[in-house]
């Protein structure tokens, strides 16, 4: 009985052919992320901006009534309050600034009377559980957030450059860069809450996008010392067309995972889900047109793994007769 391949072996795809247009359009999306993250912002949770969020969805109505419940909260006595919307038009996320973080008190009556209010008004309103952060902790927590992100893809860059050439460590970086751009960038644009969970995704998201990565990489390596006299386009799609099944594979397995839990898993996890998700299609085709294709313009050669060949051992091959 002859086996499933989802990728036959003879597959012979010319993906650097259209590195030109595909890095155009990934630079683009790029650029456009930063511009949503900068100009929009992104909706962050109780866990970097402080103070305590209530989840409210208005589950007769299609679209939430931002106007009204902004005056009735408003009207409460407790500040203004900050309404933002959540993944769907009929969820939104009340965010209040806390009254006295010294007195819990004070903050559980304004919770109460929050809750009460917007049930009262709005029959159809289902109100989440209140979450409370205190200012000095969001902002420790989004710091050491981003520093992690940070440290995370210098480091892989740093192992990656030891393990095979500076190159290979720049083209790893530039596309785990690219993987994280875009995923925050679609956070900015649906508006969805960005907190610790999506920070641990992109952590997580990191480490899928290297292990791919480093597995294209070394089939890189391999041809560069068996292949000598290949052009080295047309070795790199060689090397992606040989290691092509093993990545479609694996993100087809974490694909079917992960869709099953946006689709039946619990609210509280969607958007780490999500993020991951997006990300495993952001990274599978990185490894392909980001890392891959930036090789040929940072100058890897047919003999970069060529070991250089010393005076002694010049020498010998001389006096053995050897050309």
């Amino acid at each position: 009985m002859k086996l499933f391949k989802l990728i036959p072996d003879n597959t012979n795809i010319k993906f650097l052919r259209w590195r030109v247009p595909f890095y155009a359009v990934s630079l683009l999306l790029m650029a456009a992320s930063f511009a949503l993250v900068f100009t929009k912002g992104l909706n962050l949770g109780v866990d970097f901006v402080g103070g305590q969020s209530i989840r409210v969805t208005f589950a007769e109505g299609t679209v939430a009534p931002l106007a009204e419940v902004r005056e009735e909260i408003d009207g409460l006595g407790y500040g203004d309050p900050i309404l933002q919307q959540l993944g769907q038009p009929n969820q939104i996320a009340v965010r209040m600034k806390l009254p006295d973080e010294e007195n819990p008190a004070l903050t559980e009556k304004m919770n109460t009377d929050i809750r009460s209010t917007l049930e009262r008004n709005h029959p159809d309103a289902q109100i989440g559980q209140a979450e409370s952060v205190s200012g000095k902790v969001s902002q420790e927590l989004f710091r050491n957030g981003m520093v992690a992100l940070l440290l995370a893809m210098i480091g892989i860059s740093i192992y990656i450059w030891i393990r095979f050439e500076w190159q290979f460590g720049v083209g790893a970086l530039f596309a785990l860069a690219h993987d994280v751009t875009l995923t925050v960038g679609l956070f900015s644009l649906t508006g969805m809450e960005f907190d610790l969970n999506i920070v641990a995704s992109l952590l997580t998201l990191i480490g899928y996008s290297l292990n791919d990565n480093i597995v294209v990489y070394d089939r890189v390596r391999e041809n560069l010392k068996k292949y000598r006299k290949m052009p080295v386009p047309e070795l790199l799609d060689l090397s992606v067309n040989e290691t092509l099944s093993r990545t479609v594979v694996t993100s087809t397995s974490l694909l079917i995972t992960l869709v099953a839990l946006l689709l039946l898993g619990p609210e509280v996890i969607f958007g780490f889900t999500l993020a991951i998700t997006f990300g495993i299609f952001v990274g599978t085709y990185s490894s392909i047109y980001m890392a891959t294709p930036i090789l040929v313009w940072l100058g890897v050669k047919q003999d970069s793994f060529v070991p250089t060949e010393s005076v002694a051992d010049r020498q010998d091959r001389k006096a053995r007769g050897e050309a």
